[in-house]
């Protein structure tokens, strides 16, 4: 098992920079292995500081210092405090430290996060002043100096003091070596110096030909209100065989519309005789007779019928069982 978690501790420190959840990861599986083990609570607990999430930082960070009595991460407990919103408990974490008993860089650091929360409450004066310590003008550059540096010229610009700030970004660039500020950066800005991106970038955006204004183009539709090409072409080809259907004998066309209006005017005299069956049935056998006359000569009823139905006058029906002449209709 102790060689799992020492597996599990050293992965954590070679990620916790470039994968910082990963990091995360292997040291909860270590604490899950060995939790009473302080150095297992501060993986974890630095872990959780890189990856962002500050409460278990702090709960981890805070165990590993009631385990072992020291004070070696109060830097890292106060900015997880100005992550989380609540300033003044950093300020509290700076005030009740023991100086005599931390070490100069963890001090520094905890001075940085200190006056970073001052300007965070709105005492920006107040941030400056904290900040105004010895260690600003050291000869001998320390690993915290840059940092130090860098944070007494963004307190100063905070304020206005443009030409100060200036100052102390170039002091701090000049320290910087691991590139760990972006103190260069910050001088161009005061200078007015602005960094243009690639060519590429700057080249501006074609313009759209949608505007139906624009080339006489049409109104871009949604494709989905578009008909596909295959339902196009099958509409068409169903249309082409109709046509050619119809156009194939034009005679038996009309002679199918002549029957069709034959069947209709049938369907009306046998509707007309019906109806005279109901009142006579003398007259009904006569309706009867003349819907046989209708149906053998395949002519429609004349203008002298009625237009709602009924017997049709005598001298209208046939005799002999002959047609009537002409100028007798």
């Amino acid at each position: 098992m102790a060689e799992t978690v020492a597996r599990h501790l050293v992965a954590t420190g070679q990620l916790i920079d470039e994968d910082p959840e990963e990091a995360l990861a292997h040291a909860m599986a270590a604490r899950r292995l060995a939790s009473r083990i302080s150095a297992v609570r501060e993986a974890v607990g630095l872990a959780a500081y890189h990856a962002g999430e500050w409460q278990t930082a702090i709960a981890e960070l805070r165990t590993y210092h009631r385990m072992t009595g020291l004070q070696s991460h109060l830097a890292v407990l106060a900015d997880c405090e100005r992550a989380l919103g609540r300033p003044e408990r950093a300020i509290d974490l700076f005030r009740g430290a023991d100086s005599d008993k931390l070490d100069k860089a963890v001090a520094i650091e905890l001075l940085i996060v200190a006056g970073g929360a001052r300007g965070d409450l709105g005492q920006k004066d107040a941030a400056v002043a904290m900040l105004q310590v010895p260690e600003l003008t050291t000869e001998v550059a320390e690993p915290w100096t840059a940092r130090l540096r860098y944070a007494y010229a963004d307190a100063l610009l905070a304020v206005g003091r443009r030409e100060e700030a200036r100052e102390w970004f170039s002091r701090a660039a000049d320290v910087d070596t691991d590139g760990e500020t972006d103190a260069p950066e910050r001088l161009l800005e005061l200078d007015g110096v602005v960094i243009e991106g690639d060519d590429e970038d700057d080249e501006p955006a074609e313009e759209s030909t949608s505007d139906p204004d624009a080339s006489g183009a049409a109104p871009a539709r949604p494709d989905a209100d578009l008909p596909e090409a295959d339902d196009l072409a099958d509409q068409d080809a169903d249309l082409d065989e109709d046509d050619a259907v119809d156009s194939e004998d034009p005679d038996e066309d009309d002679a199918d519309l002549e029957d069709d209006d034959l069947d209709d005017d049938e369907d009306d005299d046998l509707d007309r005789g019906a109806d005279d069956s109901q009142g006579d049935d003398s007259q009904g056998d006569e309706a009867d007779d003349r819907d046989a006359v209708v149906a053998r000569s395949g002519d429609a009823p004349d203008a002298a019928t009625p237009a709602g139905g009924g017997t049709a006058p005598a001298d209208t029906r046939p005799v002999d069982g002959r047609e009537p002449e002409a100028d007798q209709r």
